[in-house]
């Protein structure tokens, strides 16, 4: 049984969530706390008090330390990271970078974010590629089942491996590290998508052994909007172009061009990705794995409480294996709009997602929200399936 943490509502106080706003959806768009916040601001302070000579200590000092930082916290040396806006900058990065020719084929899952879809869509159709799904079957049971449904895929087309980490629509944790070490076997490139990663679970990109991976700071590490990174491993640098031509091309200073290439695009503020250090160092302050464990445990208490009550399977296990602070807990059949309604009128923030024909609330649960946050939710499921059995009752009369 979950019992409220009475540290919890010290946490909350950090962050600068509208109060009387049960904020369900970090999943979407992460939530920043207050000491994070300040130290982003005094550097976008710094930037328009001194401009010239904040840009020049940002990129020969402040950047380089920012990505050391992270590096340790991912598992990865500095020289392979370069910061980016979002996750989807990194894709992109990636997939324009890819030397794909009529015939090949991108190879992913169903259940990865639309909007990237689009993006891998629009490339394979400029290039005369093929951009193949791969059911992954829900409820999932075993990860050999989802490695052997994903590989069952590649053919001797297969030029990229694209996967979420953690999925988008169904918010299930992939066991991409079989998937790549079999793609590393065959030749294939591998660029995993780690959105929803970095600060929900532990990370090290060398262990992983991935080609690529692109993550945002901005969902579950705190950090402002608009900062994330794009790892390659340093045998890779070489494939990979910039989206945006300018001075670093052809590689100065440090003569890293994949570092060069990426960070040097013109005047832009760069101050949200000064804030990842701050970001970690506010982590490690408040014991994170203890806040995700705890997280997770409420994750856990509203899978069993709604699940009992709407009759319909979860989506994966009760294991770390496949959740942590985010997942998706199946709806019956019903009135979705007025499930939508009541959320509304009780203030709480939580996306209705869909896969395959199925409905599915998804819960992201950081550590401002309490066990009073999760009980306002199963109270809202609870009394929408009372409004639907009454009108169901006074159809029949």
């Amino acid at each position: 049984m979950v019992t409220e943490d009475t540290d919890t509502q010290g946490l909350r106080d950090l962050f600068l969530l509208r109060p009387g706003t049960i904020y369900l959806n970090n999943g979407s768009f992460g939530a920043c706390p207050l000491p994070v916040f300040e130290a982003w601001q005094h550097f976008q302070f710094d930037l328009e008090s001194h401009p010239g000579a904040f840009l020049g200590r940002c990129y020969s000092k402040l950047l380089p330390e920012g990505r050391e930082r992270l590096g340790a916290y991912l598992g990865a040396d500095a020289s392979e990271l370069v910061f980016v806006v979002n996750a989807t900058m990194g894709v992109n990065i990636v997939g324009r970078s890819v030397a794909l020719e009529p015939g090949d084929e991108v190879l992913t899952t169903d259940q990865e974010y639309s909007n990237l879809d689009q993006a891998w869509e629009f490339l394979c159709s400029k290039r005369g590629a093929k951009y193949i799904h791969q059911k992954v079957q829900l409820p999932v049971e075993s990860a050999d089942d989802v490695v052997e449904a994903v590989w069952s895929g590649v053919t001797d087309r297969t030029k990229v491996l694209y996967l979420s980490h953690i999925t988008s629509t169904t918010a299930l944790i992939l066991p991409i590290k079989q998937l790549i070490q079999r793609a590393r076997e065959r030749g294939i490139i591998t660029l995993i998508d780690g959105a929803h990663a970095p600060g929900q679970i532990d990370l090290d990109m060398h262990d992983l052994g991935c080609d690529f991976y692109t993550g945002n700071c901005h969902k579950w590490m705190l950090t402002p909007k608009g900062s994330a990174f794009l790892y390659a491993r340093r045998e890779m640098h070489h494939l990979v172009e910039p989206l945006v031509v300018s001075g670093g091309w052809r590689g100065w200073e440090n003569r890293n061009t994949f570092i060069e290439e990426q960070q040097y695009q013109g005047t832009r503020d760069v101050s949200p990705f000064l804030a990842v250090p701050v970001a970690i160092d506010f982590m490690e302050d408040h014991d994170w794995l203890s806040v995700r464990q705890r997280c997770r445990e409420l994750i856990r208490y509203a899978r069993q409480e709604i699940g009992a009550m709407v009759g319909v399977p979860p989506v994966c296990p009760d294991s770390p294996e496949w959740f942590s602070q985010i997942n998706t807990i199946p709806l019956p059949k019903g009135d979705y709009q007025a499930l939508g309604r009541l959320l509304r009128e009780r203030h709480i923030e939580i996306p209705v997602t869909g896969h395959d024909g199925n409905r599915f609330l998804r819960l992201s649960v950081q550590g401002y929200n309490s066990k009073a946050d999760i009980d306002a939710l199963i109270g809202t499921v609870r009394d929408w399936m009372a409004e639907a059995a009454t009108g169901e009752e006074q159809a029949a009369c």
